[in-house]
């Protein structure tokens, strides 16, 4: 007879904390770049790219 395994644990990817930033954000570094002038900031913790507008022209920004 063969054993058969019940711990599956083997054949599921890595999860923990440092896989959801993958998962679900791009994790707390970067920068936010205008897509108008190109100007650069550090991304804030808890401020998305989108709600920040570019100090330079006014624009929306997007994170990089």
């Amino acid at each position: 007879m063969t054993k058969l395994s019940t711990d599956r644990r083997d054949e599921r990817p890595e999860s923990g904390r440092g896989q959801q930033s993958r998962i679900f954000g791009l994790g707390h570094d970067g920068m936010c770049v205008c897509p108008k002038c190109g100007n650069k900031v550090p991304h804030q913790r808890g401020s998305p790219c989108t709600q920040v507008e570019c100090p330079k022209c006014g624009s929306k920004m997007f994170r990089e």
